[in-house]
C-alpha cells in the first residue's frame, strides 16, 4: 500500500474540486490581494503586502500538496475490498475493553480523515493498531492518555 493514497470516489472528487477552486478562484484572489497591497506604497514597511505574499505561498503549497495526493491516488471500490480483516475503507466497530463503550470508525487516507464524521486515518495510532486485525481480535493502542485495549466487534463497508 505504500506510496499510494487510497481514496473513496467521493473523497477523490472532493479533493479534485478543491484543487480546481484553488487554482482558479484562489489564485485570482491572491493576485488581487497582492496588487491591492502593492498599490498602498512602500513595500519595505507594508505588512499587508507581506501577509498577501505569505498567503499566496500557503495557497501554492496546498495546490502542490493536492496535486501530489491526486497523482498517487487509487480509488477503492468497496466491492473489491476484503471484509475478513481491517483494511483501508473498512468500517470497524470497536469496543473499549475497560468501559465497554463501542464506537464505529471508518479507516481512510490521511487526506480524507475527519474525526467529526468518524473517519480516522490509517496512519493514526488507532488506525495503525486496527489494520490487519480480524473480528474478535484485541488491539492494544498507545494513546496520549496511555495504552487502551479494544476488541474488534465488527468489520463492514
Amino acid at each position: 500500500m505504500a506510496g499510494f493514497n487510497y481514496l473513496t470516489k467521493e473523497g477523490y472528487e472532493k479533493l479534485k474540486a478543491e484543487l480546481e477552486d484553488l487554482k482558479s478562484r484562489g489564485r485570482k484572489e491572491a493576485a488581487m490581494a497582492i496588487a491591492e497591497a502593492r498599490d498602498k506604497g512602500d513595500l519595505s514597511e507594508n505588512a499587508e503586502y507581506d501577509a498577501a505574499k505569505e498567503a499566496q505561498g500557503m495557497l501554492e503549497l496546498r495546490i502542490n500538496e493536492l496535486e501530489k495526493v491526486l497523482s498517487n491516488a487509487r480509488i477503492l471500490d468497496e466491492s473489491q475490498v476484503d471484509t475478513s480483516k481491517v483494511t483501508v475503507l473498512a468500517k470497524v466497530t470497536i469496543r473499549n475493553t475497560k468501559n465497554d463503550h463501542q464506537i464505529t470508525y471508518q479507516l481512510v487516507s490521511e487526506s480524507e480523515a475527519d474525526l467529526k464524521a468518524k473517519k480516522i486515518s490509517v496512519g493514526s495510532p488507532i488506525g495503525k493498531g486496527l489494520l490487519g486485525k480480524t473480528k474478535g481480535d484485541k488491539a492494544l493502542i498507545e494513546t496520549p492518555r496511555g495504552q487502551l485495549e479494544f476488541e474488534i466487534v465488527d468489520i463492514s463497508f
